[in-house]
């Protein structure tokens, strides 16, 4: 029988899937708010719509006959999309809305960590009231983040001692409309993501990665939703051993038993600190930009997993090439907290050189490809190391220019990665 998959969501992270689906023999279909440049090239049809809208997308889905669907960003499993498209007999890989909250509902998240004995969980106090959460901030011994409940692109929490003072952290719960807000003690550490492909009971993790949400080099600036990233040739990361990553792997496993039917990714965002690995968050998909350092070296046709989740069938064991990768995103001038966009993009895949290239929140017009004002285009380098899969993907940005355009430039440096090292060094008292 032959496969018809239809993907849903318009961003970087899309286009990376889009790519792996169209390596294998599936027949492909895409919507999304925006028309993704470099989605709607992967596909033999692109709707645009609303990807919120559980009866739009389904009737899409009907539309191309499709078989199977991927459910791409946050808020359309959030809205429902994935229970739709089950319901209409079209298997969606990704988690029915009650599953999603593991991600979509913080304190239903860390609540969900408590009652299971999942470990890692920090302490944490969940608020419905402004006012009784300032006074839990004044009374707390030691610094905070504050994260309000629902999904906020990566961009919602403030952590005091590091991005606000404990004033500034009050000021923003009394001013904010967040009504439901997670305060949980500050985490110290290394951040890292490992990622799982989970359904049937069973799941199969990708290579650790390092996103770097900080807006500005040195890890400066406001959270955006992620600058780029770097993951090496093995499965664990420079600054962390393969105790630290089976450490998580052995949590998401926790997970995925104690939510019993979950289909999907579950993405999970862990601290690795000087009292072991702890949870900062999970997620219920694909990061974004993580997808784009993890599918570019998966050497196991994504068909056949989405097939065997489908099927009932044991997911298959992944493989993946031994290489490491870089991504590095080119985000509009003043993003995330004024973003300017309508500058025209200078890059594409012929002149990206040896990276490759995903585009992201673009606007494409009858003359060109234009930035809106979310994050433009990634770029990812593949190596035998981190540093010569850096230097691909650095040519890159080179080549797309820098008019309207700004980046990270430091990501998967020599130096950055050393400092990551030298800092779990000193956390563990080496």
């Amino acid at each position: 029988m032959s496969e018809t998959v239809l993907l849903v969501g318009g961003g970087g992270r899309e286009h990376a899937i889009a790519r792996a689906v169209s390596d294998s023999s599936a027949t492909l279909y895409a919507c999304a708010g925006n028309r993704n440049p470099g989605v709607a090239r992967e596909a033999a049809g692109f709707e645009t719509l609303e990807t919120t809208n559980p009866t739009a997308v389904t009737a899409y889905a009907r539309e191309v006959g499709a078989t199977l669907a991927v459910v791409g960003p946050e808020a359309p499993l959030a809205a429902g999309v994935a229970d739709a498209l089950d319901e209409a007999g079209i298997y969606a890989f990704g988690p029915q809305e009650t599953e999603a909250r593991i991600e979509t509902d913080k304190p239903f998240q860390r609540r969900f960590m408590r009652e299971h004995g999942i470990p890692g969980c920090p302490a944490f106090e969940t608020f419905d009231d402004p006012a009784a959460a300032c006074e839990y901030v004044d009374s707390h011994d030691g610094d905070l983040a504050v994260k309000p409940a629902g999904l906020t692109g990566g961009k919602g929490v403030k952590v005091i001692g590091d991005q606000v003072t404990a004033a500034e952290a009050k000021s923003y719960i009394r001013e904010s409309d967040h009504d439901r807000l997670v305060l949980e003690e500050r985490l110290v550490g290394e951040e890292f993501t490992v990622q799982a492909f989970v359904a049937n009971g069973d799941l199969r993790v990708t290579p650790a990665v390092q996103d770097h949400k900080r807006a500005y080099e040195g890890d400066e600036g406001p959270n955006t939703g992620g600058m780029g990233s770097y993951s090496d040739a093995e499965l664990a990361l420079p600054f962390i051993d393969e105790n630290d990553y089976m450490t998580a792997v052995d949590i998401l496993q926790a997970t995925v038993d104690a939510l019993g039917g979950y289909k999907g990714i579950l993405y999970g965002q862990f601290m690795l600190t000087a009292d072991g690995v702890r949870v900062v968050e999970f997620n219920a998909r694909f990061g974004d930009p993580e997808a784009m350092n993890t599918l570019p070296v998966l050497g196991t046709d994504l068909l056949e997993v989405l097939v065997a989740a489908r099927e009932g069938d044991p997911l298959p064991q992944l493989t993946f090439t031994p290489r490491a990768t870089v991504c590095k995103y080119a985000v509009p001038e003043g993003y995330p907290t004024d973003p300017q966009g309508g500058t025209r993009v200078a890059i594409d895949a012929d002149s990206a050189g040896d990276a490759l290239l995903y585009y992201a929140s673009v606007d494409e017009r009858a003359d060109g490809i234009y930035t809106t004002t979310s994050r433009s285009f990634a770029v990812v380098g593949v190596a035998d190391s981190i540093a010569a899969a850096e230097a691909i993907a650095e040519d890159a940005l080179a080549a797309a220019g820098e008019e309207g355009l700004r980046s990270r430039h430091d990501i998967g440096k020599a130096d950055v990665v050393q400092k990551r090292i030298d800092h779990v060094a000193e956390l563990r008292g080496e």
